[in-house]
């Protein structure tokens, strides 16, 4: 079976978080690779000069769409516990920065979809109804 074949024999709904989580990292990863002068602050925040974050910014990039790819085709644990946490991160960065809490709340889905993926693929289905 080809990894075409495989991806359309996915669940619907774990294809959708897929399809989710390949977009916002991969839209991410495009606009990271081109330096986007807004998230300099999101990433001096954490303690780097601004050389260092324009510096750093395409390797994020880089980054985050091989997150997209693999998270597409061969979702793997590791993969989706360091998009959740990546995500978060880089929501959280937001207020940290200065901005208004509700740029946390806006960019849930950013690290809630890899969380749910995560938990479509490795938890026993018995554990996700909640009752």
């Amino acid at each position: 079976m080809n990894t075409t074949t495989k991806l359309l024999n996915t669940n619907k709904l774990e294809l959708i978080a897929r399809v989710g989580v390949f977009g916002t990292f991969l839209g991410h990863g495009i606009v990271a690779i081109g330096i986007n002068p807004k998230w300099i602050p999101l990433l001096t925040t954490f303690g780097l000069s601004i050389k260092q974050a324009i510096f750093i910014m395409p390797f994020i990039g880089i980054m985050d769409i091989i997150v997209a790819v693999i998270t597409l085709f061969y979702p793997i644990r590791g993969i989706l516990i360091w998009a959740t946490f990546w995500a978060f991160l880089t929501a959280l960065s937001r207020p940290l920065s200065g901005d208004p809490v509700i740029e946390f709340v806006e960019r849930s889905a950013n690290w809630c979809l890899p969380l749910a993926l995560l938990a479509m693929q490795y938890y026993p289905k018995r554990n996700l109804i909640l009752e």
